[in-house]
């Protein structure tokens, strides 16, 4: 008989990707700053990096409340925080190198929202609009089809997280979260569509 409980782990029913999860160990470290409309998606890429990364921790946004812990990990004085942002005048992922402190702990935020979600939650944010912004100048065009209207050059936040490491060589961490990362990507129509992927009948994805 089908099972019909989610796996605790990746959220999926019939296709459970946690066979493909990597378990990597990084010198940087993330925090996925998640918007409210963001914890009950089955699109949601975030999760690929928390399964991942034993250092990443998720936070919960809130207009009124903002998040203490994620305050005080910035607040350390052995940290240096970066925000994955496109301000109006961001550090270019290609100039990271030449500006972070190579004395202090490297933390990147990363907005898990929709592009239009994650610019009111800066512009709604003091704590957000004082952190130093990085913007990632991309590889390669973006492989996430799974939402409407994306904007062409925008990232998942997979696959930010993934552009991140190859910035701070760490490649093979970069290609171990890519490949779980296909994995997903692989079987999600199947997984929303109810049953178990077939490889001759849904292929691969582009």
């Amino acid at each position: 008989m089908a099972t019909t409980v989610p796996c605790t782990t990746c959220g999926f029913i019939h296709n459970c990707i946690c066979e493909h999860q990597p378990h990597l160990q990084s010198h940087v470290e993330f925090a996925l700053l998640y918007h409210e409309n963001e914890l009950s998606k089955l699109t949601n890429t975030g999760r690929l990096i928390l399964n991942s990364l034993p250092k990443a921790q998720s936070y919960l946004w809130q207009r009124k409340v903002p998040p203490k812990a994620l305050i005080d990990k910035i607040n350390q004085e052995n940290t240096e925080t970066w925000l994955l942002f496109p301000s109006h005048s961001p550090t270019l992922s290609s100039k990271y190198c030449e500006y972070k402190n190579p004395n202090k702990k490297q933390l990147f935020i990363l907005l898990d929202a929709t592009w239009q979600e994650a610019k009111k939650m800066v512009n709604k944010s003091s704590w957000l609009k004082d952190l130093p912004c990085l913007e990632i100048q991309a590889t390669g065009d973006s492989c996430y089809h799974l939402r409407r209207n994306q904007s062409q050059g925008n990232l998942c936040t997979c696959e930010a997280g993934i552009e991140v490491l190859d910035m701070v060589k760490e490649p093979e961490n970069a290609q171990a979260l890519f490949h779980y990362y296909e994995q997903f990507l692989t079987v999600f129509q199947a997984e929303r569509s109810g049953h178990e992927y077939q490889p001759s009948a849904l292929g691969s994805p582009k």
